[in-house]
């Protein structure tokens, strides 16, 4: 019985979860912050690593608007339903992972780079620790030598979910805002200090515009 549910989950749920964001989409007036920074590395260079905390995940369809993208799924049961979920916005995966022995996911990255898509992933997916970036996307910047992108989303009525990622569901008619963080490049030569040091920059960098797009709506803003 439990496969059964699950069978249906996999095939509803992605439809499903695609329709609802697109009403989120029709009802919500959405800003974009900084959104400059992307554009003008899209216009100069072409590629970059777009990241996001995982939380955050289910607006992100909607940042690309027709931009070639694969993002990073988990090999998860949840992974799937999140992968056919956004092939419906024209999106493709790249299943696995950057951490955990994930060279699979790092490869498949690195490969769709070199083929002129950008990428995405969130880097504290897909079982947390909340809010903490793991190595895997710092070493595909040094691998690609393509710039990270920090990327958040939030809005001015929304529902945060009691789960691990505290996962973020806005309101119908309410107002969103996705923000971009400054460029973060990753030297091909840096050391593991330097590695680090780049794994803590992007941390700070998405809590501070996750805190920021939380913080937007408020009165005086």
């Amino acid at each position: 019985m439990r496969g059964f549910w699950h069978r249906l989950m996999l095939l509803l749920g992605p439809l499903v979860a695609f329709l609802f964001i697109r009403f989120l989409q029709c009802t919500m007036r959405i800003e974009e912050l900084n959104g400059e920074l992307v554009k003008g590395l899209w216009a100069k260079r072409g590629n970059v690593i777009g990241t996001f905390w995982h939380g955050r995940l289910l607006m992100m369809p909607l940042v690309y608007k027709g931009r070639g993208v694969k993002v990073l799924i988990s090999r998860h049961r949840d992974g799937e339903l999140v992968g056919r979920t956004i092939k419906f916005f024209g999106l493709e995966t790249v299943r696995g992972s950057t951490t955990r022995g994930g060279t699979s996911g790092t490869r498949g990255l690195v490969r769709s780079l070199g083929e002129g898509y950008d990428v995405a992933l969130a880097p504290d997916g897909p079982r947390g620790p909340r809010y903490q970036v793991q190595s895997g996307v710092i070493q595909l910047a040094k691998i690609s030598r393509c710039p990270i992108l920090p990327l958040t989303f939030s809005a001015s009525r929304r529902k945060v979910l009691h789960t691990w990622d505290r996962f973020l569901i806005p309101f119908p008619f309410s107002r969103g805002v996705f923000i971009w963080g400054e460029p973060i490049w990753v030297d091909p030569e840096g050391n593991e200090s330097e590695l680090q040091e780049k794994t803590l920059l992007l941390e700070r960098s998405l809590k501070e515009i996750t805190e920021l797009a939380d913080r937007y709506f408020e009165k005086g803003k």
